[in-house]
């Protein structure tokens, strides 16, 4: 992101890691299996091992939320996805990573279905995306009606450890009039083909060769689908 001028994209949809590794109390850090055991996050990121101490990943977070903010114009925003969690016994809701910056709604993304493996926990169902914009910024026409728990069915069908849904990214694009779209975190590109399906363009950064290589070829078979329908 440093080396893209100020200004140069008009909003940012990501999610990052979410530093799952060293979690205090389940399987996902030791291989103990627990709730994680069948997940494919279980087995990690390709380049990345997403095991940071708790104040490094937010020092982080924080400065890739502050070259975020330096991309976007005065009409630009950033919608950020994480996930709350609680760990020795205190909730983490990322208010130490969001801190300073200008959050204007929290959109709570309530996932359809799912599997709990873990007979001590409820079954997890829902994350938080964070609304973070500049001044200037505003929704298209009629967008706004949304309402701000989005219940939308989990990808099932993504060899990546932790895809969005598309029809997730769908609901913030087609919420925008934003002509291009950064995802700092691009994973298998579900945020280019989002782009795609509006017309709209689109930039993708990751640091798996691995994801970036499937992101290319996925975002390579959409635009031959789009142009056949």
């Amino acid at each position: 992101m440093r080396a893209m001028p100020a200004g140069s994209v008009d909003l940012v949809v990501t999610s990052p890691p979410y530093n799952l590794k060293n979690s205090t109390g389940n399987g996902m850090k030791d291989g103990r299996g627990g709730k994680w055991e069948r997940a494919a996050l279980k087995n990690g990121y390709s380049h990345h091992a997403d095991c940071m101490p708790h104040q490094d990943y937010v020092a982080w977070q924080r400065e890739c939320l502050a070259e975020m903010m330096r991309l976007i114009p005065e009409d630009g925003a950033i919608f950020y996805n994480h996930k709350w969690r609680v760990q020795n016994a205190l909730l983490q809701d990322r208010s130490d990573i969001v801190a300073g910056f200008p959050v204007r709604q929290i959109i709570i993304w309530k996932r359809k279905g799912g599997i709990n493996f873990n007979p001590g926990y409820f079954l997890p169902t829902y994350e938080v995306i964070y609304l973070i914009a500049k001044p200037k910024f505003r929704l298209a026409p009629k967008a706004g009606g949304e309402g701000d728990v989005w219940e939308i069915m989990q990808e099932t069908r993504n060899k990546h450890p932790a895809p969005f849904p598309v029809a997730l990214i769908d609901r913030i694009i087609g919420s925008t009039n934003a002509q291009t779209i950064l995802d700092p975190f691009m994973g298998s590109g579900t945020t280019a083909i989002s782009a795609l399906n509006f017309g709209r363009d689109f930039v993708g950064i990751d640091v798996s060769p691995d994801y970036c290589r499937d992101a290319e070829l996925r975002i390579a078979q959409h635009k031959e689908a789009l142009r056949l329908n």
